[in-house]
């Protein structure tokens, strides 16, 4: 995956909705992330149109991060030519 741009971080929200959202685009889609201050959360996203290696983003966040549990899923699209609406 390559960066398109400098990654776009926010921090806002009030009590137990502050944190930091992150916004990566990357050339293929983008990355997304939320870090939850109050409870040491963090809810990441990985889109991509592009196939990519899903135990490479796992064994990445298990080295940035050290997280102590972690749930993941995996959702698999795929784009239907017919399901597109005509060029015009």
């Amino acid at each position: 995956m390559k960066a398109y741009g400098a990654p776009q971080i926010q921090h806002f929200g009030e009590g137990n909705k502050a944190g930091y959202t992150l916004v990566q685009l990357i050339e293929t889609s983008n990355i997304t992330a939320h870090f939850v201050e109050e409870t040491n959360d963090i809810y990441l996203d990985v889109f991509s149109c592009k196939k990519y290696e899903v135990a490479e983003v796992l064994r990445c966040i298990n080295d940035h991060f050290r997280p102590a549990h972690m749930d993941h899923y995996i959702l698999l699209r795929q784009a239907r030519s017919d399901a597109l609406p005509p060029l015009v």
